[in-house]
């Protein structure tokens, strides 16, 4: 096995610092020596998703509009946490709840999974929500205008075949989340 060695940070500063976007300029040494001033890293808050199904074995998707690719999109209900001040499980039941009104009895990790760790420092933490019920209206922050969408679960595949569902996160989460599904029946 090859010995691989992080890279050294000689110096960091924001060049961004926001309440929506923080971007930091590291300067590098390589292993080789080399260096580098300008490799510059997105500060991303991590990130919850969750894989929720219903009684009736469908699957709770929500549709909305992402302004970063400038389209609408089907994808799982998720929303971005800070650890230091909630965990990734109740976040996850946060945002069903917030997006959905579904609730969820018990909610399980599925995995933790880095985002973009070339560029990024976020992670996704994945959950999955077997028979959630519905139980309030949604309550959406001034970003967000979604329409909630229940998709039986046998159509899912077909979904993401026809590039109805294109979100990398959720992609992820439904594949362990359909896993995980087929092997509790």
């Amino acid at each position: 096995m090859k010995n691989l060695t992080k890279w050294k940070i000689l110096r960091s500063r924001f060049v961004l610092n926001n309440k929506w976007c923080q971007v930091r300029q590291d300067e590098i040494e390589l292993p080789s020596g080399e260096i580098i001033d300008d490799f510059f890293v997105n500060v991303r808050p991590n990130i919850a998703i969750v894989f929720a199904t219903t009684e009736q074995q469908e699957l709770v998707l929500v549709r909305q509009y992402r302004h970063g690719v400038g389209e609408i999109l089907l994808e799982l209900p998720a929303g971005s946490f800070n650890p230091a001040e909630e965990s990734g499980k109740s976040a996850a039941a946060r945002e069903l709840a917030e997006e959905t009104g579904y609730v969820a009895e018990e909610i399980l990790e599925l995995a933790t999974l880095y985002d973009n760790p070339v560029k990024d420092t976020n992670s996704l933490y994945l959950y999955f929500a077997k028979n959630v019920k519905l139980a309030s209206k949604i309550q959406l922050d001034i970003t967000e205008d979604i329409e909630v969408v229940l998709v039986p679960i046998a159509e899912v595949l077909v979904k993401i075949k026809n590039r109805e569902i294109c979100v990398a996160g959720s992609l992820a989460a439904i594949f362990l989340g359909l896993d995980f599904w087929n092997k509790q029946r």
